[in-house]
């Protein structure tokens, strides 16, 4: 493929954004109406951008990064720079699961959690293997999506951030030119 990550992306002003200093239920409540607009149609994306008082914008949140908010205890077996497992080795990651207690009560504390746990408490900046430029070829999306396990890449332009490239956005890409290219 000659494309561009560019040709793919979404332009951050198309995404909903929200403060850092937004409560864990604050969060919830606007993935939950950002999820309702997209999917009636008045909204185009349900991934809400962050940003900090300054208006720059310093990373993203979905579902699962607000759910992984709740328990800060994921810190210690997550190397949140690759969302992978520290040691890679199964075994010990096997081990590791059983024994850890996390999420042994998830929703015993809730209310708690949520009013008083902000997104700046729990959200992961984006890390060098989650961000592209926007010239860099589309191979270099794919790559970085199969490696690693991203949903979405952060596109600059220099040092600008200017937009998401979405693995789902790839997705219909990769369908698209099977039923009209391949002719399947």
């Amino acid at each position: 493929m000659d494309e561009k990550v560019k040709d793919y992306m979404v332009p951050i002003e198309k995404f909903p954004m929200i403060l850092d200093t937004a409560t864990f239920a604050g969060a919830v409540m606007a993935l939950d109406k950002a999820n309702s607009e997209f999917l009636s149609g008045k909204r185009e994306q349900r991934i809400l951008l962050v940003c900090n008082s300054e208006n720059q914008v310093i990373g993203k949140l979905s579902p699962i990064d607000a759910v992984r908010g709740l328990e800060s205890n994921y810190d210690k077996i997550i190397d949140r720079r690759t969302s992978a497992f520290v040691t890679g080795f199964e075994y010990v990651i096997e081990s590791m699961k059983d024994k850890a207690a996390l999420w042994s009560d998830p929703l015993k504390e809730l209310c708690v959690k949520a009013q008083d746990i902000q997104i700046r408490d729990f959200l992961v900046s984006p890390s060098a293997t989650q961000i592209v430029q926007a010239e860099d070829n589309v191979s270099e999306a794919f790559h970085r999506f199969v490696l690693y396990r991203h949903d979405s890449l952060f596109v600059k332009e220099g040092e600008k951030l200017i937009g998401l490239i979405r693995f789902s956005d790839i997705w219909q890409e990769i369908i698209r030119r099977i039923r009209d290219v391949c002719r399947m």
